[in-house]
């Protein structure tokens, strides 16, 4: 048996103190009361029992009356005048006659019982097993307790963690059904539009400039729809933890220069003018894609919470890494929001805006993660905001293991 072993094992067993002057009395009365299931303390004076007694934890404490120096009755007093020892059963033994009467001052001190010497070796073993019993019954009835206590606390803690979800589930499936119904409203009026200039023979409605507005206008809210469902379904994937990363070796410039211009409409429609610097040439082991849906969500947040200020996208490598900052000018972050914002369904409160399913930040994050990357946010408020997404140029890739 390991010592790690045997100590747990002792920690489980009931503790009696002996305290007797002579060395005899000390070992004939522990050999009558020995068993498997206790551990056995001796003192021979008060002073050292007292100290054994603040350091354990005993289930009864047997003690001689007639000691040099301290005693029995006197420690007694003593231990029935601390916190830790007051509620410790006492018996006491005594060699004394009977006609002494040290019962009745032994019951006076708070001892639940007296014995006499010669000892009755039946009814010591008797009385102790007794003693015995009831401690481990009471240390039962603690664990039992402490373990209904955590019970509770693991059911209170899970019934908050069920009806955040259920909230969770409730609010997203809100903003689903709104940001969903915005798109789907206008192509659907748009329709309804063009069926009645059809209707009415106004072909001058599909000019060769009206049809590429229309086309614009309907490529926007079929993009919105698209990115909607497509993070919906990323969140699923992280969640399972099948969110797919295919590395190849990719021109974060030429990356970035694409996507400037991808967006211009968008900064056009949202006031924003987006200004680009970048090294040339930053050339990295990474799943194009996905970086690329990293910094669309970032310049989407620049442009809906820029208050139609200039947007700053720059790219500068160091240490081994790639380093991508998106600078707005608007209305900043709150310093309690932005451990927050990279949370599921977590999209900043703006009396100006309100979109989006609050997954492009936590999508973002984890895919930056799962290139073994990371995204932070420096802000204050009123001051804009300034996100800076770190990529390794080379290095393993790293499976998704978001908890959602």
């Amino acid at each position: 048996m390991s010592d790690d072993h045997k100590v747990m094992l002792d920690d489980q067993k009931a503790k009696l103190l002996i305290v007797d002057d002579l060395p005899e009395n000390l070992q004939a009365l522990s050999k009558i009361i020995e068993q498997e299931d206790r551990l056995i303390y001796s003192a021979q004076s008060g002073e050292a029992a007292l100290a054994l007694l603040l350091e354990h934890e005993f289930a009864l404490a047997i003690l001689d009356v007639m000691m040099p120096g301290m005693n029995g009755f006197e420690l007694a007093e003593l231990m029935r005048g601390t916190e830790k020892t007051r509620h410790i059963p006492i018996v006491f033994v005594s060699a004394g006659g009977r006609e002494l009467n040290y019962a009745f001052k032994g019951y006076e001190t708070g001892a639940v019982d007296f014995l006499h010497k010669p000892l009755d070796i039946a009814a010591v073993k008797s009385k102790v097993n007794v003693f015995v019993a009831l401690y481990q019954q009471r240390n039962e009835v603690k664990r039992q307790l402490t373990i209904l206590e955590e019970n509770r606390r693991i059911l209170a803690q899970t019934k908050a963690e069920l009806e955040h979800a259920l909230k969770m589930r409730d609010d997203f499936m809100s903003i689903v059904a709104h940001e969903l119904r915005t798109p789907l409203n206008t192509l659907y009026v748009d329709t309804q539009l063009r069926q009645m200039q059809i209707e009415r023979g106004d072909f001058q409605a599909f000019s060769p400039d009206n049809l590429r507005l229309m086309i614009e206008r309907d490529a926007l809210q079929i993009r919105s729809m698209i990115r909607l469902i497509s993070d919906m379904v990323d969140t699923s994937r992280i969640k399972s933890g099948k969110l797919s990363i295919r590395p190849a070796e990719t021109n974060l410039s030429l990356l970035l220069q694409r996507l400037v211009e991808g967006t211009a409409l968008q900064a056009r429609a949202a006031g924003c003018e987006l200004c680009l610097a970048a090294e040339e040439n930053v050339i990295g082991f990474w799943d194009e894609f996905r970086v690329e849906q990293i910094i669309v969500n970032l310049l989407t947040n620049a442009y809906r919470y820029g208050g139609g200020k200039h947007v700053e996208i720059a790219l500068c490598t160091y240490d081994g890494v790639a380093e991508i900052q998106v600078r707005d000018h608007g209305q900043g972050i709150a310093p309690e929001a932005q451990e927050k914002i990279f949370d599921k369904f977590e999209r900043l409160d703006s009396s100006n805006v309100r979109e989006g399913l609050g997954m492009g930040l936590y999508i973002a994050k984890q895919l930056a993660m799962a290139h073994g990357g990371n995204i932070d946010v420096v802000s204050e408020p009123g001051e804009g905001a300034l996100f800076r997404v770190v990529l390794p140029l080379t290095g393993e890739i790293h499976k998704s293991k978001a908890d959602i």
